[in-house]
């Protein structure tokens, strides 16, 4: 039995199946996008596929905002405008007696700011 040896043995040995690039996705551009982006390649002395995967692998995507988290933004939006009141009746009538006012809806604040976190 003749065994055939591989004539091309001095060649690049073959990339692992991760580093393949083995999916293809088409993207279109307008002309004035294309050629930013095609600049941009250039200046950063890369492929045009070598910048988009740079840049898609540096990205970082934030999610949506969730109704919930509409509503308590918009809870802290009126919260902002009650404080602002606040500071207006200090600056006329003085600090004192609004003070007690300023630290409650402080406490709520917080506690809405925490929600949004969570």
């Amino acid at each position: 039995m003749n065994v055939i040896k591989n004539r091309n043995d001095k060649g690049r040995p073959p990339k692992a199946a991760t580093e393949q690039h083995k999916y293809k996705i088409t993207v279109r551009f307008a002309t004035a996008d294309y050629f930013s982006l095609k600049a941009k390649a250039r200046a950063a002395g890369m492929t045009l596929s070598d910048y988009l995967r740079s840049t898609l692998s540096a990205s970082v995507v934030r999610e949506r905002l969730q109704p919930s988290h509409l509503r308590l933004i918009a809870q802290l939006t009126g919260m902002a405008n009650n404080l602002n009141q606040i500071a207006r009746r200090a600056n006329a009538a003085g600090y004192i007696p609004v003070r007690g006012e300023y630290l409650h809806l402080a406490d709520e604040m917080d506690n809405v700011i925490r929600m949004i976190r969570e």
